[in-house]
C-alpha cells in the first residue's frame, strides 16, 4: 500500500511516498529531500500530530482575545477536542507569554499557553 503526502516541515513542500506492508509497517520512503521530510512521513502514516493554534478571549483588559498554541504537538484526532475546550476557555488579564490557559488540553497532557501579553 503507497499513500502520498505533502511534507509540511519547510517551505519546500516535497511529494513523500510511503510504501506500507499489509499490516501498515512502513517499508519504504521516497521523495523527500532532507530527513526530516522521511522523519514526518512515518510519523504522519502512523501517529500525525499537530500544533494547534487559535485565541481565546480576554477578560477584564483592554483587548478582546489573545493568541494562543499547544505547548508541543497533540494527536490529530484530539484537535476537534482541543478546539471545543479553546471556544470555550477565558482568560483574566493581565495575561503574559507562556502563561497556561488550560492545563492538559483534551486530556493530552500537553497545555495551552498564551504567545502574547495582554493588559
Amino acid at each position: 500500500m503507497k499513500k502520498e503526502l505533502t511534507c509540511i516541515n519547510c517551505p519546500l513542500g516535497c511529494l513523500v511516498t510511503v510504501t506500507m506492508d499489509e499490516d501498515g509497517n512502513v517499508e519504504n520512503v521516497t521523495g523527500n529531500t532532507c530527513k526530516r521530510g522521511e522523519v514526518y512521513a512515518r510519523n504522519e502514516v502512523k501517529n500525525p500530530v499537530r500544533v494547534v493554534t487559535s485565541t481565546v478571549k480576554v477578560d477584564g483588559g483592554k483587548e478582546y482575545s489573545v493568541s494562543v498554541k499547544t505547548a508541543d504537538a497533540i494527536p490529530k484526532n484530539k484537535m476537534n477536542e482541543a478546539m471545543n475546550e479553546i471556544n470555550k476557555a477565558k482568560i483574566k488579564a493581565p495575561v503574559h507569554v507562556g502563561d497556561v490557559v488550560i492545563e492538559n488540553i483534551a486530556e493530552t497532557g500537553i497545555s495551552l499557553i498564551a504567545t502574547a501579553n495582554r493588559k
